[in-house]
């Protein structure tokens, strides 16, 4: 069986004829707790092959999807961040979204970066919706700047990305004051359990276009245990839903990624439920993308 994304439901892709680049990086550096996210990719992708065509009546695989090869992982963290930053730079050339399959969090970073780098280059600007049980804000962990707990904190400090939290409830007080410091919006396991969710929880002025990082810790451990540093009191799948529906809604998403799957053996649903996730905010992303091409065709 193929080892593409979803190649079970579509044939993949070529690159220059795909909505989404899926790019697995299969990174495990920082890891501070349980490990196996170096295996989360493969994982995902071998499920992927169980999922349906149709997410919510929605099919992003019928825009095309292409599998990129892992990506190398070996070396010094910027060697790596320079070659996710080349995959991803290689879905914009296609005008694709890029997925990217984690791996530990720090591999959002290079995502980030080259993206950043192309939204400058066109007078452009974007935002990132994180879904978290951390919130990742630590200038370092361990010594490491480009520990996975510190990959949001490079996002906003480093690249001057606004950004939006949902469902940490883990939190250090020196990222509390970060959150001030950058004016992070936070919507926290503890506040969405007791208050809920705004109608629009992007605040006002938050750029149109936004990149989604989900580290599938935000589910709650009862849906979610294969992974590092599993934390209750997370996020339902309806849940999930509903607010990833109400994010993208009026937004377009311009790249995501699914990161720190532990592969747990012989737990299927762990890797099934992450690499539906992924379909998801696929699905989601292809229906605001495909309405906001066929506005601006009118």
């Amino acid at each position: 069986m193929s080892d593409a994304f979803l190649a079970s439901e579509y044939p993949p892709a070529p690159p220059e004829r795909a909505g989404f680049h899926v790019i697995p990086v299969p990174l495990e550096r920082s890891v501070s707790y349980g490990g196996g996210t170096g295996k989360g990719p493969a994982a995902i992708l071998a499920a992927s092959q169980q999922l349906e065509g149709l997410e919510n009546g929605m099919a992003p695989g019928e825009s095309g999807i292409f599998t990129a090869p892992a990506v190398d992982v070996s070396g010094h963290p910027e060697a790596v961040l320079g070659r996710i930053e080349q995959a991803v730079d290689k879905a914009v050339a296609a005008g694709a979204v890029p997925v990217i399959l984690g791996g530990e969090h720090t591999v959002t970073l290079g995502a980030l970066r080259a993206l950043a780098r192309a939204a400058h280059e066109r007078g452009e600007t974007f935002g990132v919706v994180q879904f978290d049980a951390h919130a990742d804000l630590r200038d370092e962990y361990q010594g490491d700047p480009y520990s996975h707990a510190s990959v949001m904190r490079r996002a906003v400090a480093d690249l001057g990305l606004p950004l939006v939290q949902f469902a940490v409830r883990e939190i250090s007080r020196e990222e509390v004051e970060v959150r001030k410091r950058y004016d992070v919006t936070h919507y926290d396991a503890y506040f969405l359990a007791r208050v809920g969710l705004p109608e629009q929880p992007l605040p006002d002025g938050f750029p149109r276009r936004i990149y989604i990082s989900f580290d599938v810790d935000g589910l709650d451990p009862a849906l979610m245990p294969a992974t590092g540093t599993p934390s209750p009191g997370g996020l339902t799948w309806k849940e999930t839903e509903f607010i990833l529906e109400r994010c993208i809604h009026g937004h377009e998403v311009i790249g995501l990624d699914v990161v720190e799957l532990a592969p747990i053996a012989g737990l299927h649903h762990a890797d099934y439920t992450a690499a539906r996730l992924t379909h998801l905010i696929m699905a989601l992303a292809a229906r605001k993308n495909t309405e906001k091409n066929e506005g601006d065709a009118q």
